[in-house]
């Protein structure tokens, strides 16, 4: 039986991160991804000839975890900074919010509570002791910060949104990353920068596998982990459905409940439970090719019940149409139990219930515009971040000795993404290595 200093479960930006520390090192190391590509959610599909995320990507250009990973492989020059547009659609109105004066100008606040709004973003940076928001839900946090008017405008849309019937449960800790985030990320005059990997995130994983490979590094894609045991002496034993192989370590980067399922009666009862802790929100994303374009803003935040995505983004107003054969990319975006009836509609009954809503907010939009459209799913897409979430969120370690565990719901206080992806890969590849050297 073949043994690896490191086997690592899930090929996303977490696992290939880990991986190219570690073989870096010179360890020997795997990568079982049950997909047949890396990259996660961030992998991409084929539109037309061209290749695209499944799920929108960029990151902040305060993100610098995975500008160190592009630096390493030395891929910076495929780094591209753009200004965003983003806007919010409420009450029948388009508003732009992508600067401090933009926000002045949004008409759909009183005077006073647009100046009142400013201030308390700007105050937002100045919050270094997160955990004294954990006992406080988002609602409480937000309308105490910004006011009730404010709240009810621009926030408790989003909020129930995003998490829907658990919006009331969410930590003001959640909140507040988020904005801080988003005000972190902006340039001189105020507005937005995102940064872009030319050639798609999917391109970015691929290059990151290709340095892994290169180093000495396997990756197995298609091969799903079925479940990891104490093999004989010390050993681990990681058993897929291809085969079994020997670990000295093992790093668990799949959402928890399935770490969950792979340790099964290899941990305490509790610690399962506590991996099942953590509920998820799943995502369905509507994917739409266009002839052309719906508006000039990438983000649009929907700030309208009826309509029943959180978001459309025009992922062609951030990376140019040209990228893409002059096709108009846009994805619309909901998260949602999947036991909701819209987390089953096949591609084709998702256009069909959108159009409507589409052409509500977009009148002159016809369904001719469309070249092609496509619909990807994910369970386990956001984790539901309750107050005291801290307490209950297990660690980086796991009761069986030399299995870690590292995923996005673990990146707490911050929210998911790739560049903690990258930051918590490097974390664990760095404790990994630790732990094989003791053993050594």
């Amino acid at each position: 039986m073949t043994t690896f200093d490191c086997v690592i479960v899930g090929g996303g930006f977490t696992g290939l991160s880990a991986a190219l520390e570690i073989t870096a090192s010179g360890r020997s190391c795997v990568i079982f991804e049950s997909d047949d590509a890396v990259g996660g959610l961030a992998s991409g599909f084929d539109v037309g000839g061209y290749e695209l995320e499944k799920f929108y990507h960029h990151w902040f250009t305060s993100d610098h975890h995975i500008t160190d990973v592009v630096r390493q492989i030395g891929k910076s020059d495929q780094i591209v900074t753009r200004p965003s547009k983003t806007g919010m659609y409420f009450s029948g109105d388009f508003y732009r919010l992508s600067t401090p004066l933009d926000l002045l100008r949004f008409r759909a606040l009183p005077f006073l509570d647009r100046i009142r709004t400013g201030i308390a973003t700007l105050s937002l940076r100045g919050i270094k002791d997160w955990k004294k928001l954990e006992s406080v839900t988002a609602k409480s946090w937000l309308e105490s910060t910004f006011g009730r008017t404010s709240y009810k405008v621009l926030w408790e849309p989003l909020l129930v949104g995003k998490f829907g019937e658990y919006a009331d449960e969410v930590s003001a800790v959640w909140f507040w990353k988020k904005l801080a985030l988003r005000g972190a990320s902006r340039g001189k005059q105020g507005g937005e920068q995102l940064a872009y990997y030319l050639g798609g995130f999917a391109q970015l994983a691929r290059d990151i596998a290709a340095r892994v490979a290169a180093q000495g590094g396997e990756i197995r894609t298609a091969t799903r982990v079925l479940s990891i045991q104490p093999g004989e002496a010390g050993q681990l034993e990681v058993k897929t459905a291809s085969g079994t192989v020997s670990a000295r370590t093992v790093l668990i980067t799949t959402p928890l409940p399935i770490a969950a399922d792979l340790l099964e009666n290899a941990v305490p009862a509790e610690f399962s439970m506590q991996l099942r802790r953590v509920r998820y929100l799943s995502n369905v994303c509507l994917i739409l090719s266009l002839d052309r374009s719906l508006s000039e803003t990438y983000w649009l935040n929907v700030n309208d019940p009826s309509f029943p995505f959180v978001g459309i983004i025009e992922h062609t107003n951030f990376e140019p149409p040209e990228s893409y054969g002059g096709k108009h990319i846009v994805f619309l975006s909901r998260y949602l139990p999947p036991s909701e009836a819209v987390y089953r509609m096949s591609a084709d009954e998702l256009l069909e219930y959108a159009i409507p809503h589409i052409q509500a907010m977009f009148p002159a939009f016809d369904r001719t515009w469309i070249n092609a459209h496509y619909v990807w799913k994910a369970d386990y897409a956001q984790p539901i971040v309750e107050r005291h979430y801290s307490k209950y969120v297990p660690g980086l370690d796991t009761p069986l000795q030399g299995v870690k565990i590292a995923t996005m719901a673990q990146v707490y206080p911050e929210d998911r993404g790739t560049n903690y992806a990258v930051r918590e890969g490097f974390a664990s590849a760095k404790r990994i290595l630790s732990s094989l050297s003791a053993i050594d």
